[in-house]
């Protein structure tokens, strides 16, 4: 019966909010009700002051049925109300309560109101499966026979035996052991049964003589109700019914004579239910009714598929998500096998679940779904980017606590499971990109791309901290390579259009794609791990061509005012000399001159001139670098007062790895680390010294007795490393605590002025911060060059000029160059390239031209390198002992450049 604006009517109609409605539950307090649907939505109306309701409105009341938003998505097992306030209970027995909480009849260590539904946190795995509300107390029972109640105690109702108030959900102790099987909340009474001794207990108020023991008083603990001897012998105890000032307890002469009781629950789907669809036994419109009504809603799916075995599901919390994922394969592996009915559910999914998720979900339960649906669609083909990119937008809409709760969910996944939710998102994103390369420039791809990417660096961040077996290369787009290449062809044919003056609508069209490219690049570049090194390389250098407002074409590039004119004998005293005028434009590219030499820097004289001046760095008097035993290079810390000289270094470095070229000063990994602002750990100090570090490893690895005798307190050469740490011994207790900040004092504290320093000079070197976008081993590797030397790579990629593979002079040429020792073919490198260091991606990216002279005397003749275009110019020598003598006499004596 519903109320109307003219206040109570005696005609009974049906709830307005409730059309049309499967509603299996009902529940009244004082001045509310409560109707909970078949798909698992709960509904509400009436008097909301105490926010009974739970609707975050300060509205006084509802005269209509409302939905409690804040629930959706909680599969609800059963719903209660009290005198002001209300309670429900999921299916892994999460409680959740709201409403008046003046006696602390929430369970919650307060007495403060609630005006939305509140996980009640001290009840979370106590396996609750029943939850009774009374006029100001509430009691629960766990799955094991155990009662707690919490509220207002002052008519004994709480059973423990007392009269005072409880805030926190307490154990009534009296019933211990007992197994009880109900429970049940009158106004100011409780009453229990225990079914295995069909015994029935109560306690609270006893007015009215509604405690059924023929007593009026008040009774604080539980005391067995007066039960006649046919209850006990020849009934069958079904349910206990309590009022405000009477009592009923339902019996049941037979037990078959009791009556089928109707189905209380939530619909889940379960693998009888999908037999069912399959197999075709029920009729279409009623499997389309069921399929709507289950994966329409958040609710009935995330009740669905729950870890039965051992109660797992009952478990349930922000570490475990409750789910059978065997059981949700299989299921789901059921559907996608039949078309007709995977695409109804693919229809509800995308229509009516996904538009509805809740991104402020009242408890975790909720997040079930964010690991159901990947399984679905996944299986999916022409569906599936849809469904995926409406997944994507959900889970970034998820608030900061749900969020987190699903990324913990993530790191718990099986690996197979989260493997293929990293492959779902990637694929996506892979299609993205092969789209736009293909020329398709629909403005939702930009969004698109960013959802997708946004949620695969969520799954990478839990890959790199708890699945191993899940590694960068499972997240690298490779059309990433196709989308710049489109960009080159893109950029060639605006430089077309320019040089040939075709201003036309076509050229304006050109320069709007090469935009939406360079968009599409800026884009991935905030998302690192989805780019490999090559990649990211390309894309520096397309964005650094862009910054510069020039095409990307190498001679355009280099024609700018940054010359740097140097001596070889003074080659560190020059360059300091150029950068303190600080004439030098660090957006544009250098041009490096050798005063007295014949040269035009088009790549291959500045490569040199960064290779010698590493070797002038390391043996700079100052002595602001220090090289380690193992050949590595760090600051020096006791130059202290050398900031400029820091500062110059890490110029130059970032000048080298904004102008493309390797620098030979071996910094450690660390150094790259905190350059990226990621701190350096143990395994770094092992690297740079690694006497340290087995020391340190042996101390944590070490007995107690042992530690103990080593006499080691917390300061490194005389350097304390926490307040006192002279007096504060070193033990089994805080070992851990003293490697941290001995690693801690090497890589940060001892050296915080000189990296200072040096990070600044870096960034002003090396202008765009892009270079944040490398991992620190792929900004250590295009610093210091590639760390392998695949010789038989250089051979096999190798071109060949005025000459072929097959010729003798050629065949000499590899026989020699493969006798050298290594130190010999580095020097090589060094004669053709201005570099001993192996380029970045190895030597396919950067190949060698061999390229056959035909001048007159070739005998007496040295092979030339054309270091700028990779070329080795080689005389067509009379034999090979005279191509060994020659190059050998090229390679250790040729420092001066000729022709370029």
């Amino acid at each position: 019966m519903d109320k109307s604006d003219a206040g109570a009517t005696t005609v009974s109609r049906p709830l307005k909010g409730l059309e049309n409605r499967q509603v299996i539950q009902i529940a009244c307090g004082d001045q509310h009700s409560m109707a909970l649907t078949k798909d698992g939505q709960l509904f509400v109306w009436g008097d909301n002051t105490h926010g009974q309701l739970g609707l975050e409105k300060e509205q006084p009341s509802s005269l209509t049925a409302q939905p409690v938003k804040s629930l959706c998505g909680i599969p609800l097992a059963q719903i209660s109300a009290g005198g002001d306030h209300s309670f429900v209970l999921s299916l892994s027995g999460v409680v959740f309560g709201w409403g008046k909480n003046s006696a602390g009849q929430l369970g919650l260590g307060d007495t403060t109101d609630r005006r939305i539904p509140t996980v009640v946190n001290s009840l979370n795995r106590k396996k609750t499966v029943s939850i009774s509300c009374g006029g100001e107390h509430t009691a629960t029972l766990s799955k094991g026979g155990t009662v707690f109640t919490f509220g207002s105690g002052g008519f004994g109702q709480l059973g423990h035996n007392s009269f005072k108030d409880e805030h926190h959900p307490r154990v009534v102790a009296e019933l211990w052991g007992s197994k009880v099987s109900q429970v049940t909340c009158g106004r100011r009474n409780t009453l229990v049964s225990v079914e295995s001794s069909k015994l029935i207990y109560s306690f609270g108020c006893g007015m009215q003589w509604k405690l059924g023991n023929g007593e009026m008083i008040k009774q604080s603990m539980p005391f067995p109700v007066d039960l006649s001897n046919e209850c006990e012998h020849e009934y069958t105890f079904e349910k206990l019914i309590a009022g405000e000032n009477h009592s009923f307890s339902l019996f049941f002469k037979e037990l078959e004579s009791k009556p089928e009781s109707s189905d209380q629950g939530v619909l889940t789907l379960n693998d009888r239910m999908i037999d069912r669809w399959v197999s075709g036994s029920d009729k279409w419109p009623t499997i389309k009714m069921e399929i709507n009504t289950v994966f329409s809603s958040a609710a009935s799916l995330n009740g669905s598929f729950l870890k039965t075995s051992c109660d797992e599901h009952y478990q349930t919390s922000v570490e475990h998500c409750g789910l059978d994922f065997d059981l949700v394969k299989t299921s789901f592996a059921k559907l996608l096998e039949n078309k007709g009915l995977i695409s109804e559910v693919v229809k509800v999914v995308q229509q009516k679940l996904l538009p509805d998720l809740n991104p402020n979900p009242a408890g975790v339960e909720a997040l079930r779904l964010y690991l159901l649906l990947p399984e679905l669609i996944r299986g999916l083909q022409k569906q599936r980017p849809e469904l995926t990119e409406a997944l994507a937008s959900k889970i970034l809409q998820l608030n900061l606590d749900a969020h987190k709760v699903l990324v913990t969910y993530w790191s718990k996944l099986p690996n197979d499971w989260l493997k293929g939710l990293v492959k779902l998102f990637q694929k996506e994103c892979a299609e993205l990109i092969d789209q736009i390369s293909r020329g398709e420039t629909e403005h939702d791809f930009t969004r698109r791309l960013q959802n997708f990417l946004q949620v695969l660096q969520m799954l990478y961040k839990v890959c790199c901290t708890t699945h191993d077996d899940i590694t960068n290369s499972d997240f690298i787009i490779h059309e990433i390579n196709d989308l710049l290449d489109t960009l080159q062809a893109t950029m060639a044919d605006l430089c077309g259009k320019i040089f040939s003056f075709c201003f036309t609508e076509d050229f304006h069209d050109v320069v709007k794609l090469k935009d939406y490219y360079f968009g599409i690049i800026d884009i991935l570049v905030k998302f690192p791990f989805a780019a490999d090194t090559v990649s990211k390389q390309r894309m520096f250098s397309c964005l650094q061509a862009e910054c510069l407002g020039r095409l990307p074409d190498r001679e355009m590039l280099m024609l700018n005012g940054n010359v740097l004119r140097v001596n070889r004998d003074s080659l560190l005293t020059d360059t300091l000399k150029y950068l303190k005028q600080n004439t030098h434009s660090f957006l544009n590219l250098l041009e490096v001159v050798f005063i007295g030499e014949n040269g035009i820097d088009w790549r291959g004289l500045s490569a040199e001139f960064f290779s010698l001046l590493s070797k002038s760095l390391l043996k700079w008097e100052k002595k602001v670098l220090e090289v380690h035993e193992n050949s590595l290079v760090w600051f020096n810390p006791d130059r202290t007062q050398c900031n400029k000289d820091f500062y110059y270094i890490g110029v130059i470095c970032g000048m080298a790895l904004y102008n493309h070229h390797c620098i030979n000063i071996d910094f450690p990994l660390a150094l790259f680390k905190k350059l990226l602002q990621l701190s350096p750990t143990l395994n770094d100090l092992e690297e740079l010294s690694p006497v340290e570090a087995r020391s340190l490893k042996s101390l944590l690895e070490e007995d107690e007795d042992v530690v103990d005798i080593l006499f080691l307190d917390f300061t490194v050469k005389g350097q304390e490393l926490i307040p006192n740490g002279g007096q504060i011994p070193v033990t089994k207790v805080n070992r851990q605590k003293y490697v941290d900040l001995y690693v801690d004092f090497v890589f940060n504290k001892s050296v915080k002025n000189q990296f200072k320093h040096f990070s600044r000079g870096f960034s002003e070197g090396c202008p765009l911060d892009i270079w944040s976008m490398f991992h620190p081993e792929e900004l250590q590797e295009l610093l210091h060059g590639s760390p392998k030397y695949e010789w038989l790579e250089l051979h096999q990629s190798a071109s060949y000029e005025r000459c072929s593979a097959s010729d003798e002079l050629i065949k000499n040429f590899w026989t020699v160059f493969f006798e050298f020792s290594e130190e010999n073919k580095k020097k090589f490198l060094m004669f053709l390239y201005g570099t001993d260091r192996a380029p970045v991606g190895g030597f396919s990216k950067r190949p060698l031209k061999i390229h056959q002279s035909d001048g007159p005397d070739p005998d007496h003749r040295l092979p030339e390198a054309q270091t700028c275009f990779d070329r080795l110019i080689l005389p067509k020598y009379s034999s090979i002992n005279t191509l060994r003598k020659k190059l050998v006499h090229a390679i250790h004596f040729c420092e001066v450049f000729g022709r370029e």
